[in-house]
């Protein structure tokens, strides 16, 4: 992979991670597109992942500093803890997944254009179901945490937007527009960041032990992923807080529904 199609992947990345479009599948149809093929496609998936998790982390700078200062506070039990108790909860389903069949998922991180298809069709379905949703002003508790989280393993696949699909969730369990999309982005920070972690981990111990595929992603394109997954991913953030707010994801149910539909004549 050459720097210009790691900016390019990152800048997809950044753009359709917080857009519901699916950021994993758009990120395995642009290395159709552009013959990009990597021995370690989970690999800068996660880079970039991180990268957009950072610029949520920027975005809602504010609300993780208050949940910080509630955390450390001298009440045994309040509403920061509760909070963080809901993310905790819908972070075990996508963790349990990626550490028990890591190595199933990296099989579908290789150019499956059909499956990208299909989940990109199931992705538009639950978008479509927000637009037949009455605006609500409900919060987020254990049923919908428990519930969201069981959606966001399953949008480990590529195709499915987990932004998309946990938002969905949320505003179909009755959880106010404002609150689902706040909750949604804070609660993947830790799971990608973790996750990062450990790949970064396995990936020097590679290097170091001269077991790194000879194809693999070079660290400088790497990098590059990263900054303009960041970039893009600031701006994208804050047009999908406004587009929650004013209930305009019918939009990319249509487009996912298109993509989709491509993306199935293209593997056909």
């Amino acid at each position: 992979m050459s720097i210009i199609e790691a900016i390019i992947l990152g800048i997809v990345q950044g753009l359709t991670e917080f857009l519901p479009v699916s950021s994993s599948g758009h990120i395995e149809l642009g290395k159709v597109i552009l013959g990009v093929e990597m021995a370690d496609p989970l690999l800068f998936s996660i880079v970039v992942h991180a990268a957009t998790s950072l610029s949520t982390i920027v975005i809602f700078r504010m609300d993780i500093w208050m949940l910080i200062k509630l955390l450390f506070e001298p009440r045994l039990w309040n509403a920061g803890r509760q909070y963080i108790l809901y993310i905790i909860i819908s972070m075990v389903p996508a963790g349990l997944v990626g550490l028990l069949y890591k190595s199933e998922l990296e099989t579908f991180f290789d150019g499956n254009v059909l499956l990208v298809g299909v989940m990109l069709i199931v992705t538009a379905l639950l978008l479509f179901m927000t637009t037949k949703v009455k605006r609500k002003k409900g919060k987020i508790n254990y049923l919908p945490a428990i519930l969201i989280g069981i959606v966001q393993a399953v949008a480990i696949l590529p195709g499915i937007s987990r932004s998309g699909a946990t938002i969905s969730v949320a505003l179909m369990m009755g959880v106010s527009r404002s609150r689902a999309a706040r909750f949604s982005f804070l609660m993947v920070i830790p799971l990608i960041l973790g996750a990062t972690l450990l790949d970064v981990k396995d990936y020097v111990e590679l290097q170091q032990a001269g077991m790194a595929a000879p194809d693999s992603v070079a660290p400088i394109a790497l990098i590059a992923g990263f900054i303009a997954a960041f970039l893009s991913g600031l701006l994208a953030c804050t047009w999908m807080i406004q587009l929650v707010k004013n209930s305009k994801l019918q939009y990319f149910a249509i487009y996912c529904l298109i993509a989709g539909i491509v993306a199935i004549g293209f593997s056909i």
